[in-house]
């Protein structure tokens, strides 16, 4: 069974193929919107994670006529009243790096135990026939003083997790264990797989 990931980025797709890739999620082939030129990410027009994921699961099952994983994730920072947010992807011109070195900026002077932060993922399976299941997951964590690490995407040189260690300094893995995408689609999983592959 192919499932969309109505997104370009092959590092989620990675992630994704990864949590469902044990027992029956095996049959699953994870795409990406880079396997079908021509069909774009829709603009996220949604006030949440989770209006955002169901946005890009229903634009990419109409246009591909396959069942579509929307996800939409970001970080929030109490410090920062929630930012970046669901703009976490567009909170600065320029990369993952760039990203990052704006956060810092924006901490700079917020003192250790007042760095609280947390990753949120939400996630919308779409069938072409309209059928729906969806699921959130969070991961707690403080933002780090300088960024750690080689690992991940995003956000996760400077998101520090309780054990001390950046999410870029996890294993693959360990990522896998504790990120909000990973306990959002084990929740998610089963349903998913239900639905796949019927």
């Amino acid at each position: 069974m192919r499932l969309l990931l109505a997104s370009g980025n092959r590092k989620k797709a990675a992630e994704i193929a990864a949590i469902l890739g044990g027992g029956e999620g095996a049959r699953v082939e994870v795409l990406t919107l880079a396997d079908f030129p021509g069909l774009e990410s829709p603009e996220e027009t949604g006030a949440t994670f989770l209006e955002n994921a169901r946005i890009k699961a229903r634009a990419g099952a109409a246009g591909s006529g396959l069942p579509t994983l929307g996800e939409d994730s970001g970080l929030c920072v109490d410090a920062l009243d929630g930012a970046p947010g669901i703009f976490s992807a567009r909170y600065a011109d320029g990369g993952d790096a760039e990203r990052c070195a704006k956060l810092l900026r924006e901490m700079a002077g917020v003192p250790a135990g007042k760095r609280a932060a947390r990753y949120v993922c939400a996630a919308v399976l779409t069938l072409p026939d309209g059928r729906e299941a969806s699921a959130e997951g969070t991961c707690e964590g403080e933002i780090a003083l300088a960024p750690r690490g080689t690992g991940g995407f995003g956000y996760d040189p400077v998101f520090l997790r309780p054990d001390g260690r950046t999410m870029a300094e996890l294993t693959p893995a360990e990522k896998e264990a504790v990120s909000h995408r990973g306990r959002a689609l084990r929740v998610l999983a089963p349903r998913m797989l239900e639905l796949l592959l019927k």
